[in-house]
């Protein structure tokens, strides 16, 4: 087909398909570099996939397109920071909102459905080939997590009005959480060991522990920097909807999850719990006369 022949709106969905196909050649590329075994070799053939529908569409535009500097450097980043499965399903997302124009494409050009056809397909396949330990033990880290959320802001929301001293409450919170911590480990390890084939339940225990203690340490955090007990009560729960909000979209990315819901799930409880033990530690205080320290 002539380039002439193609509309300036077919070749500006022409033109912004061959920058993400070459952008995310190098995204892949670069992953594959930092990687070895199983996984840089996924890597390589979703590179190479994206380089040869990169020169597809090129066939079309009769232009040579640079990638997108700025997407690929902050793919890379995410990979480095979040994990190469969170990054690459990232990208994943953003191909299914190039869907429709997909279609369009397709009607104009139907001579490119199989290239289309493997990007939605053949690409999908490769990257659930992805092997990431982190994502083996998700169900460990929400475990840790959702614990350390539930137990730790009704424990401190329950101390708050029970104690009254801020650096009082942050202590024994930080001290209910750590002993918390060690326990919650210690029952995944005996947990995992239990079962026949199961995760490695060291690893298990350690992703268990370490959600745990990062979430111990940012909920006490207010109650050493603030004064007044009730400001520092609503940081905690500020913080707390905050982890659950950052956490919910990591794992609603990488295991395909609704985040809607599991977001609501996780603040519903976790609120849920810190209003009753509020109550409780009011009627506490009442009842045993607990004076402010």
């Amino acid at each position: 087909m002539e380039n002439k022949i193609i509309d300036e709106q077919t070749l500006s969905v022409l033109k912004l398909f061959q920058k993400t196909e070459i952008s995310e050649y190098h995204v892949y590329l670069n992953l594959a570099k930092r990687m070895t075994g199983k996984n840089a070799e996924v890597l390589r053939k979703i590179a190479d996939d994206e380089f040869r529908h990169y020169n597809k569409w090129k066939e079309y535009t009769k232009m040579v397109i640079k990638p997108h500097r700025i997407k690929v450097f902050l793919y890379l980043f995410v990979a480095r920071v979040l994990g190469l499965t969170f990054a690459v399903k990232m990208m994943e997302k953003g191909e299914e909102k190039a869907e429709l124009n997909y279609g369009y494409i397709e009607k104009k050009i139907p001579e490119v459905s199989e290239v289309i056809k493997e990007e939605m397909e053949h690409e999908k396949m490769l990257i659930d080939m992805i092997d990431e330990e982190r994502i083996e033990y998700i169900g460990s880290m929400v475990l840790g997590l959702n614990d350390a959320l539930v137990e730790l802001t009704g424990a401190l929301a329950g101390l708050t009005l029970a104690l009254q001293n801020t650096k009082v409450i942050g202590l024994a919170g930080l001290i209910t959480g750590i002993a918390a911590s060690l326990s919650m480990s210690a029952s995944e390890y005996l947990s995992q060991k239990s079962e026949e084939e199961g995760k490695d339940p060291l690893r298990a225990a350690f992703y268990t522990g370490f959600a745990y203690i990062i979430a111990v340490t940012l909920l006490v955090m207010p109650y050493f920097i603030l004064n007044d007990y009730f400001i520092a009560l609503a940081a905690t729960l500020l913080i707390a909807i905050l982890i659950i909000l950052l956490f919910s979209q990591f794992v609603a990315v990488v295991k395909n999850m609704s985040f809607k819901k599991f977001f609501l799930e996780m603040v519903s409880i976790s609120l849920g719990v810190a209003a009753v033990s509020f109550i409780i530690g009011w009627i506490a205080r009442i009842l045993l006369k607990v004076d402010a320290c």
